[in-house]
């Protein structure tokens, strides 16, 4: 019998406390079970395994950085467009990852093999597609990866404290974003 109060959607709330205090961490059922106060086969009577509750943690992430990036995005007449697109997108992208980057560097970097993840990984590549709009074709497909290297780039290795160099950080994020924002 379920326990009162636990669900997938608890379970995986109690997943995302986990990666954010282990910064990343790879999750077991035997953590999450501990987080809820149940041992790790109740788990099951609310998901079918771990590889089915890593995909819902993994969705959510994708959802979460979604909204962040919608929301600087903007959206009708307050939408941004051109060079402006691709600077709210990276800088919502990095902000996203750095305020999380347990929850960022789990993220898979190639969503597949469950449909709820596949949904929110495409949904943020559709967002990405916005901050590229009016490219077509190959270039349209050249334009998001050079969108994603630039971001993810930046984001992993900042958020892996990779910048040791004296110069300010966010100077040199400002320097890459303006490169990638006029080259289009």
């Amino acid at each position: 019998m379920p326990r009162a109060g636990l669900s997938p959607a608890a379970l995986v709330e109690l997943a995302i406390a986990e990666l954010d205090e282990s910064g990343g961490e790879p999750l077991s059922l035997g953590a999450v079970a501990t987080r809820a106060g149940v041992k790790t086969p109740s788990i099951y009577k609310h998901v079918a395994g771990l590889p089915a509750l890593e995909a819902l943690v993994a969705a959510h992430i994708y959802d979460d950085l979604g909204d962040v990036l919608e929301a600087a995005l903007g959206e009708g007449d307050s939408e941004a467009r051109g060079a402006d697109a691709v600077r709210a997108f990276l800088h919502a992208y990095r902000s996203f990852a750095v305020r999380h980057p347990g929850r960022y560097r789990w993220l898979p970097v190639q969503p597949s093999g469950h449909p709820v993840l596949e949904a929110a990984a495409e949904r943020v590549l559709t967002i990405a597609g916005r901050a590229v709009e009016g490219e077509r074709g190959d270039e349209a497909i050249h334009a998001l990866r050079g969108l994603r290297a630039v971001a993810h780039g930046f984001a992993t290795l900042e958020a892996a404290g990779g910048f040791g160099m004296p110069a300010d950080v966010d100077a040199s994020f400002e320097h890459l974003v303006e490169a990638v924002a006029t080259a289009r």
